[in-house]
């Protein structure tokens, strides 16, 4: 199964799934807006201020919103992560709610998730789910092949703050907007049931959402394979994560009963 997709993602770090989670639909839907309505402590508004035109985010809400439990804990998500990655575990790192409202035009900057994260791994993917109809302008954007070019950039917050830590051995983004024609710039035209796979290393963006009437929600599962370690970045991570620089050091694995393997 998935041969093409395979084979896809290990050479471009990114790979469309077509019809993989129609039947979950609907149940994302609602876990999306339980959260919209029960935010949790990490939610952010990244127009702030703004009453329409909303680009808003929360994450690692997946054990109490009963229906991202049931996603990661029974839907194919974690035997596709497997397959991908090429391991023989999948394990849930966390979910992701990205919302941009019709005609929310910030866009989401070129990047890379691992070094925003407390953890590194060879094996690595996150699904981005849509729950709405997506058009190719309007869609997540991925460099072909980004994933090995064998180096970390520096995070940014998608506000365009800079994290508050060390920027040792990372290099700065590539303007990679203003240099379109010399990337293989990836992306598709998407509906409910269709996901994108990539790569943590994978360098990716999305414009605003250019649509005038309709929503682009997302829901973005984040896994790590068998060769997943803790990091200590040296500050601020994204998710924070923030009790397990006391409770690991650089190079253990992640605790089981936070970040469990799936199936």
């Amino acid at each position: 199964m998935l041969e093409e997709e395979k084979e896809a993602f290990a050479r471009d770090g990114a790979a469309v799934l077509r019809g993989v989670f129609t039947d979950w639909i609907a149940a994302l839907r609602s876990g999306v807006e339980m959260n919209v309505t029960q935010p949790g402590p990490d939610f952010r508004d990244y127009t702030a201020g703004k009453t329409t035109g909303r680009f808003f985010g929360d994450y690692c809400n997946w054990q109490r919103i009963e229906p991202f439990r049931r996603f990661v804990e029974e839907s194919p998500a974690a035997r596709i992560a497997r397959e991908l990655m090429q391991s023989e575990r999948a394990r849930i790192f966390h979910e992701h709610v990205l919302v941009k409202e019709p005609g929310a035009d910030k866009a989401t900057p070129w990047h890379h998730d691992e070094p925003y994260y407390c953890v590194s791994a060879r094996q690595s993917v996150s699904m981005w789910v849509p729950l709405d109809p997506v058009p190719r302008d309007t869609c997540v954007e991925f460099v072909a092949g980004s994933h090995r070019w064998g180096k970390l950039f520096t995070p940014r917050k998608f506000t365009g703050v800079a994290y508050d830590r060390a920027t040792n051995g990372l290099e700065e983004m590539p303007d990679i907007e203003a240099n379109r024609d010399e990337y293989r710039i990836l992306g598709w035209d998407l509906m409910p049931g269709d996901a994108i796979a990539f790569n943590f290393h994978t360098v990716h963006g999305a414009p605003g959402n250019r649509q005038a009437s309709n929503s682009r929600r997302v829901v973005s599962f984040r896994w790590l394979g068998d060769d997943a370690v803790y990091v200590d970045r040296g500050g601020e991570t994204s998710p924070p994560y923030r009790h397990l620089a006391q409770r690991l050091s650089a190079g253990d694995p992640l605790p089981e009963d936070e970040f469990p393997f799936v199936g």
